[in-house]
């Protein structure tokens, strides 16, 4: 497994301190974040997932603790639109870049808008996917709001 992605690359060029963690990626897992954040020894609340989702039909990237559900109510909201849904896994690899279970917001193909559950922000340290799966980077999440210009907003259910 290369320990280089688009990704890290994105987060070198931002000047983000970040490390990188490698863990047994299990494609059959219920919820691949409660996957990772147990392979982590991690809490599931400092292991974020990111989803591919549509607000108004147009794509964005949310991020949210592996343990949550996120509220399409409170999503659509933070992005100032109707309604929101999940992407369909096809769309979002395509959109991205990146595999279903590996899919990072830094690096993707053609950035979407970006959305950080505001809960996260209580953790010094968070990890978030790494652009591959297995492959999570751990870092502020002050700098992944800064260098995704995401939204910090309340967006779980």
């Amino acid at each position: 497994m290369s320990k280089v992605t688009r990704a890290t690359k994105m987060l070198e060029q931002a000047g983000v301190a970040f490390t990188v963690h490698t863990y047994d990626y299990d494609g059959d897992a219920d919820r691949i974040g409660l996957q990772a954040a147990e392979a982590l020894g991690e809490e599931p609340s400092r292991v974020l997932k990111s989803l591919m989702s549509l607000v108004d039909g147009k794509p964005v990237c949310v991020i949210v603790p592996s343990d949550r559900e996120v509220s399409m109510k409170k999503l659509a909201a933070a992005f100032g639109g109707k309604s929101a849904q999940m992407m369909k896994p096809a769309d979002a690899e395509r959109l991205s870049g990146y595999k279903v279970g590996g899919i990072s917001p830094f690096g993707q193909m053609r950035a979407p808008r970006a959305a950080i559950e505001e809960m996260a922000m209580a953790h010094d340290l968070v990890f978030i996917n790494g652009g591959q799966r297995g492959l999570q980077v751990r870092l502020d999440p002050r700098d992944a709001a800064r260098v995704l210009s995401a939204i910090v907003a309340p967006l779980v259910a």
